[in-house]
This record gives C-alpha cells, structure tokens and sequence, in this order.
C-alpha cells in the first residue's frame, strides 16, 4: 500500500536542473574568459622571468623556458641598478618593510580604537567628527603633497622613514575607521551593557571583548593596510631620498632605465618579487578577509 501510494504522488523535492544550461554556460564561460584576462600575463611574467635573453628575443613570449635559468631573481635581487646604486630590490625591500609594519601597525591600532569609541562611547559632536573624517578620504592624495611636505620638514622628519609612516598612517585612518566603526556596530549591544554592568571601563571592554570578537575585521584592515602602503609610489618618490625608496621606486627605477640592453627577463623578474608580499598575505588570510567583508565591514 505504502509502495502504491508512492508511485501515485510521484517523486518528491526540487526539480534537477541542467548542468548545461545556457545560465551556467554565461556564467561559467564570462569566468573563464575574466579569469584568462588575469592569468595570461601573469603567465607571461614567470615565463619571461625563467628565460635567457638569446630565447626571449625569439619572440614566443607564452611559451616555456627551453632551459630555465634563475639569474633574473638574482639579478634583480641583488644586482641591478636602481639608480646610483646596483645593489638590486635587496634594499628597497627592507626600506619598505621598515615603512610598511610601523604604518599597519599604528594605523589599525588608531582605527580600531576610533572605530570602537564612535560606536560605543558616543560623545558630543561624534557624528561632526566621524564626517569631517570621512570627508577627508575623498580628497585627492595629490592636493595634499605640498602641504604634507611643509608639515614635514618643520617636524624636521621630512626625507625619512618616520615621515613616511606618518603620512601612511594619517591616510589610511578615514577608511578604516568606517570599517572598525561599521563592525562594531554589528556586533551585539548587549554584550557591551553587559560589560558596563560588571564594571569594565574603555579599555577593559576594548581589549577583553571587542578584540577577541574582532579577528575577521582585522584582517581585512591588514590586507588593505599592506597592500595599499606596499604597492604605493607617490608618497614614496616624494617623502623619502633615494637611499631611503621603498622597493616599488625601485622598480619604477629599474624598469625605466635607459642605460644599456632592456634586459625583459630582470623586469619581469624584479616586478614578481615586489608583488609577493601583498600576494602571500592575501593567500594566506583570504578566508578571513572574506568573512570579515560579510560580517559587517560594508553594512552601514
């Protein structure tokens, strides 16, 4: 009876769908043709960067090494010339990492407690102040240079590192603290009446509670963080003094070089080594990044 029953009301749950259906096949056929867009010249890059000058100047720039070589990394690791100096990336990248972990660091840090004070702690011309901030992400970096650089030089810090990380850190609070702000915001207001309750103060709620709940937004602000100083040539070219450049003027320096044989293979070499370090952080805190965009980074 039970088997007849069944057999009369039919199969049961949600209709199969086509695996070839002309959705999936745009869908499926525009990532395939973006993700291409992406990875051939990346492609390219390595290829270049594994060959000798004799096989690139065959012409066949997708194709393999014949014969691999790693003199390229070397070459533009430690003996190309980056203007006065032939000493290679070596020394921009460790000027760089001198800028980029004071910048990461004081910028989350000001961004997060800003971002936590305005949600949890509003005071008096709060909402003045959260949008002269935000007002001040929108202007062009470029109005700003020449003032920056008369700040600077009466501080006595300008055409240092010290001077540098300054600016990254005032140039990255705006955006983050939107995102510490927004974040927090997310996150359940009973915990922190409950908090006050017990009586925790500013800092014992900062470091106790929001902190350990925090981790996802973290990330995210590390990733924007490291890869905006770490790509970043303006205020590098302009704040700093050759021996001081960071590694991306460096670069600028070697690809541009005018002296000599346009050695392609050390370009394309010297540019895969300064794109590492934003590409390794991302790789490995990609889920985390992910999770702190959905979790309320965006939500407003």
């Amino acid at each position: 009876m039970a088997d007849l029953s069944a057999t009369m009301t039919g199969p049961r749950g949600a209709k199969p769908r086509r695996v070839l259906s002309g959705r999936n096949i745009m869908v499926y056929g525009t990532l395939i043709v973006v993700s291409l867009y992406y990875i051939l010249p990346l492609w390219v890059m390595v290829m270049t960067s594994l060959k000798g000058m004799p096989e690139i100047r065959l012409g066949n720039i997708f194709a393999p090494p014949v014969e691999v070589t790693f003199q390229p990394w070397v070459k533009a690791w430690s003996e190309a010339c980056t203007g006065l100096n032939c000493d290679g990336l070596s020394r921009g990248f460790w000027n760089s990492v001198q800028i980029l972990i004071p910048s990461v660091v004081l910028s989350i840090i000001v961004a997060s407690v800003n971002g936590y004070a305005l949600v949890n702690w509003r005071f008096k011309g709060s909402d003045v102040f959260f949008t002269i901030l935000i007002f001040g992400s929108f202007i062009p970096y470029q109005v700003m240079l020449y003032p920056i650089v008369i700040l600077l030089r009466e501080m006595g810090i300008y055409g240092t590192l010290w001077g540098l990380v300054l600016v990254h850190t005032i140039f990255g609070m705006p955006i983050l603290t939107l995102l510490f702000r927004n974040y927090f915001s997310s996150l359940p207001e009973e915990l922190f009446k409950a908090a006050r309750v017990d009586g925790a103060g500013f800092w014992g709620i900062y470091f106790q509670i929001m902190l350990p709940m925090s981790l996802p937004i973290f990330v995210v602000a590390i990733i924007l963080q490291v890869t905006g100083i770490w790509n970043d040539f303006l205020f590098g070219v302009v704040y700093t003094k050759p021996d001081l450049y960071p590694m991306t003027v460096q670069l600028n320096n070697i690809v541009n070089s005018v002296q000599g044989v346009k050695e392609y293979n050390v370009n394309m070499a010297a540019t895969l080594l300064t794109g590492l370090v934003p590409l390794i952080v991302y790789f490995v805190s990609g889920k985390l990044f992910v999770r702190g965009i959905a979790a309320g980074a965006v939500k407003g």
